[in-house]
């Protein structure tokens, strides 16, 4: 979409490629320009590059200390869905209360009209002309998913030059405008404040343990072994249980109101369906059935589903096809085609066959 207006837009700068040439392709497209640089995790510092890299764009550079914000909004989240026995989706959380959310907040009042992040991720006009988000071209890269929480209000005011791009197309872009990059900068991973230790020594730092031991008992209840504390597991995990059988056991269930932990074969994996809660639309919510495409986790392919709503803020979900390790505390998200429709979190899965 090309500017509209002369309103500044805020480009939210990692020191990584994909927001640096995310930068670069909108002043070219004719935006005025500034960055902002994010203070989240504990301990952490703006890299001594980014003064250079803004320097080089020729952008005015503001870092912003958020690590209050980001450890009540997205740490302690994380660490709660742990302690309820479910499996939290950290960048989910930071894209809507965070960049999204806080961030957006704090750019308007510095002046930005539009706030543009390195996402790959499209955002186009609707049928009846509204601005909608669909998947990235570079479907390895895509990260929809990530953003199915972003309040609808925001649409109109967010820009993702890269979802036309293809990750290699954006490096050699970066390199040919001589972007002073870091070769060795990482990519982005989920949980990013956690970086020198391992998610359970985090847990257990923060919270004092991971929970007391348990019986892990199969689906009739037969206790058929011990768990070290159920924030060690997650739904769908074969490694590491230490329980012999004739076939491999897995992680079916956690009940943290019982302190068990509930395995059996992988067969017993499959959910025809899921109940999801505070669903976030970015379409107008619907009042009835629709059919589209559930993605339970990134990377999951997506399956063909009836979306049914509820209460306001839930839904269920039917799977045309059985879905494995349907996670409670995940997000799942809509589809229609490529077009984000929106998302919440998995409360539970539906064992029974589909309804209606």
């Amino acid at each position: 979409m090309p500017p509209d207006d002369q309103d500044a837009v805020a480009v939210a700068l990692s020191g990584g490629v994909d927001s640096a040439v995310a930068a670069s392709l909108l002043m070219e497209q004719g935006y005025a320009v500034f960055g902002v640089h994010l203070l989240l995790a504990e301990n952490s510092l703006p890299g001594e590059h980014l003064q250079a890299l803004s320097d080089a764009l020729g952008i005015r550079l503001t870092i912003l200390d958020l690590r209050e914000e980001f450890a009540a909004g997205v740490v302690q989240y994380f660490l709660q869905t742990y302690a309820r026995g479910q499996t939290p989706n950290p960048c989910v959380k930071c894209n809507a209360v965070i960049k999204f959310g806080v961030l957006w907040d704090i750019v308007q009042k510095m002046g930005a009209g539009h706030l543009a992040t390195g996402h790959y991720v499209q955002l186009r006009r609707g049928p009846e002309g509204e601005p909608a988000l669909y998947r990235g071209r570079d479907r390895s890269k895509d990260q929809s998913y990530f953003l199915c929480q972003l309040p609808r209000r925001i649409l109109p005011h967010v820009l993702f030059p890269l979802g036309e791009f293809t990750k290699d197309e954006v490096r050699r872009r970066a390199r040919r405008i001589g972007l002073p990059l870091l070769e060795s900068c990482p990519e982005s991973q989920e949980i990013c404040f956690i970086k020198d230790e391992r998610y359970l020594d985090f847990i257990k730092r923060r919270r004092g343990c991971l929970g007391p031991p348990g019986d892990v008992v199969d689906r009739q209840g037969h206790v058929v072994g011990r768990h070290r504390g159920l924030a060690c597991h997650t739904v769908g995990q074969r490694r590491g249980l230490g329980i012999p059988g004739p076939e491999p056991y897995y992680v079916l269930e956690i009940q943290p109101e019982t302190n068990r932990l509930v395995v059996g074969p992988r067969q017993e994996l499959f959910s025809h369906g899921l109940k999801a809660c505070e669903v976030n639309w970015l379409i107008p919510p619907p009042t009835s059935e629709l059919e589209g495409t559930a993605v339970i986790r990134y990377r999951h392919p997506g399956v063909a589903a009836r979306i049914i709503p509820g209460k306001a803020g839930e839904v269920e979900v039917i799977f045309a096809a059985p879905q494995s390790a349907v996670a409670p505390g995940q997000a799942v998200a809509f589809y229609k085609n490529d077009r984000l429709l929106g998302g919440g979190w998995i409360v539970e899965r539906i064992n029974e066959g589909a309804k209606g």
